[in-house]
């Protein structure tokens, strides 16, 4: 009953998102507006269709109906109730379901909130995101149907995978379709504005925390999967270069170039083309990414068994592609810029050289992950882009940008004189290279480790003094330090909370260059009562106990007692958990963890002999937790910045009416 009810609401679904296009595109040509309100209701009624059926899957799921197949795949009995629920996106059926849900929500939401005030844009704006919906819906109602049947029902079904029972793994994808999905809104008004040839800045304004909200999601989404990755795969980092992460990050770095970049078209009328580039680079890049991750065409530790909807979405891909790139082609003379670059030593400079250095590191992360297809097509044989490469390739790119996020906010529109940034950069420059000479005789001797801090220290303070000047300007007209700072917060927050993301990007890049340089690995077999020393630490290992764990799990756990300087600091458990049924073990690190160090162990095997003897794989990682506490404050700049100002229009530039160079 459920398999059926659950079929006739996604293809009834699949109905209505057509209708909806066809009719906001008839009523568009026509100039109808009774068409277009009716395309309006067919695009609501698909979120509480949509809603329904996962609805019906998450019951299916919860009461063990293994009648379903999905269910059966991503699901048992023995499983707690809330991993029933989140094996909605356990499996490759169950996800694309959620996303159909997610798509729809937004896609109604944006549609209802901006109706009244983007009448010419909202039929354009149906026909594009509803095309991505019937697109999904598609995948979902004939391809990868959640409530398919089994032809023998099982007794127990499979459990869902190991590796997605930890906690991180219960928001961690959420957060990722919020953000790929969320970049639909402002592509779908981008390209509703270049349909309409209304190519001012009113979508823009219309999707900036659209823009904001997807982008925050897909960053905090990339954290999550780090944290993930650093608590459950057990090699002692947070991120491989693995090409589903970089999935992740390709279209977050093209939206972090388009925010920045939709600021120059609405201080200075500048751009335009840049900024419909990068939003139709940013959507497609997500459809492409979710092409990775779904389609098997590039191995991963974290992408779903190979799949029939890979060419249903490379297919896709070619066609929003094509049609984006005609309407950027039709109306590129209404998208040149109606100002010119006055110098290179500018902020609208500034601006350009960030798109440009992204884009840099946008183009060498996708050579790399796609090189394997690429070295296949042409060689025959697949090749692979190991950590190495591209940390050696990135680095000099990072550096440009962690430099530039520094400096960029002291140059003024229009030009800047070199004198003027000479004397604002030099004593930063000097607290940063004292910071580092102190550094030095602490032992830090490595040179791209000084350069690394060098640099992030040196934008650091820059972005301190912007918020120090911004309280002192305020401070000056008889309002309390806090008073100021708050009110500063408030009535700036776009450029505020901006600059807030920047410090959490760079404590999170402190935290990066010390661990990528610095961390340290140990491998040894130990027997019982016996120790290692790494570093300051002594470890001992005391015993090995086997026990049984929920759902048909074999925990085998070590018992280890962690010292420092002969000082007894905390006992360690590291696991190895083997879920039975499926005969998949997973290694479970275990931590002392503190803001300056982690000592992070994990048992690599146990020989049960008389002298129950294990090997343990031990990493000390300076620094770790600067990453964490970095993005949790990229997560209150952005929050800070998505916040609704008091400035309801951004004020445009200026252009003085003598540019002194001086000035």
């Amino acid at each position: 009953m459920i398999a059926d009810i659950g079929s006739i609401t996604l293809l009834l679904a699949f109905l209505v998102a057509i209708y909806g296009v066809v009719a906001a595109a008839y009523g568009a040509r026509r100039g109808d507006d009774r068409w277009v309100r009716s395309a309006r209701n067919a695009i609501a009624i698909i979120f509480p269709l949509v809603l329904l059926a996962a609805l019906l899957i998450i019951t299916a799921l919860v009461t063990g109906d293994f009648s379903i197949a999905y269910v059966s795949d991503v699901s048992s009995r023995g499983m707690p109730t809330y991993l029933k629920v989140t094996a909605l996106w356990g499996g490759q059926a169950g996800s694309l379901l959620f996303w159909n849900l997610l798509l729809a929500a937004f896609t109604s939401a944006a549609m209802l909130s901006k109706w009244r005030q983007q009448k010419e844009l909202m039929p354009y704006v149906i026909i594009v995101a509803g095309m991505t919906q019937v697109f999904f819906l598609l995948i979902s109602t004939f391809i990868e149907n959640p409530f398919a049947r089994n032809l023998v029902i099982p007794a127990d079904g499979q459990g869902l995978n190991p590796l997605l029972r930890h906690p991180g793994m219960i928001i961690h994808p959420p957060m990722l379709y919020l953000g790929f999905v969320g970049f639909t809104i402002p592509y779908a008004f981008a390209m509703a504005a270049l349909m309409s040839n209304q190519l001012g800045d009113n979508w823009i304004h219309t999707t900036r925390r659209w823009t904001l909200v997807a982008w925050l999601f897909l960053g905090l989404g990339l954290i999550l999967g780090g944290r993930w990755a650093y608590d459950v795969l057990g090699w002692g980092g947070y991120w491989g270069w693995d090409p589903v992460e970089n999935a992740s990050l390709m279209p977050w770095l093209a939206g972090t170039a388009f925010l920045h970049s939709v600021m120059i078209q609405e201080k200075m009328r500048m751009f335009k083309m840049w900024n419909m580039f990068l939003i139709v680079l940013t959507y497609c890049l997500v459809i492409l990414g979710t092409f990775i991750v779904r389609s098997g065409v590039i191995s991963s530790v974290h992408a779903f068994a190979q799949s029939a909807i890979g060419p249903f979405f490379f297919g896709f891909i070619v066609i929003m592609f094509v049609f984006s790139a005609y309407w950027i082609t039709k109306r590129r003379d209404a998208l040149r810029s109606e100002n010119q670059l006055v110098s290179y030593l500018s902020r609208e400079a500034a601006f350009l050289y960030n798109n440009f250095l992204i884009l840099a590191i946008l183009g060498v992360v996708f050579l790399f992950t796609y090189y394997p297809i690429f070295s296949e097509l042409f060689t025959g044989e697949k090749g692979f882009v190991g950590p190495p490469v591209y940390e050696r390739a990135l680095a000099p790119l990072f550096a440009a940008l962690v430099l530039l996020m520094g400096v960029a906010p002291l140059t003024m529109w229009y030009r800047t004189s070199i004198q003027r940034l000479g004397r604002a950069v030099l004593w930063p420059a000097a607290a940063a290279t004292a910071f580092i000479v102190v550094l030095f005789f602490m032992g830090v001797r490595l040179w791209p480790a000084l350069l690394g801090f060098w640099l992030v220290m040196f934008s650091a303070i820059l972005t301190i003094l912007e918020f120090t000047k911004g309280t002192r300007a305020r401070m000056r007209k008889g309002e309390a330090p806090w008073v100021a700072f708050s009110n500063l917060m408030a009535r700036n927050r776009r450029r505020y909370g901006g600059y807030w993301i920047h410090m959490g990007v760079l404590i999170m890049a402190f935290g990066i260059v010390a661990n990528g340089i610095y961390q340290t690995e140990t491998q040894m077999r130990l027997a019982a009562g016996e120790s290692i020393t790494v570093g300051d630490f002594e470890m001992r290992f005391n015993s090995v106990s086997r026990f049984p764990g929920a759902d048909d799990l074999l925990i085998t756990e070590a018992d280890v007692d962690l010292y420092r300087n002969g000082e007894f600091l905390r006992k360690l458990n590291p696991q190895i958990e083997l879920y039975q049924r499926t005969g998949q073990p997973m290694t479970i690190p275990s931590a002392r963890s503190t803001i300056t160090e982690d000592f992070y162990v994990i048992l690599v095997n146990w020989e049960p002999t008389s002298a129950d003897a294990a090997t343990f794989r031990i990493f000390l990682n300076p620094l770790i937790n600067w990453v964490w506490a970095g993005g949790l404050i990229f997560v209150l700049g952005t929050l800070i910045a998505a916040w609704p100002d008091r400035e309801k229009e951004p004020a445009r530039a200026r252009r003085p009416a003598v540019a002194v160079a001086g000035d």
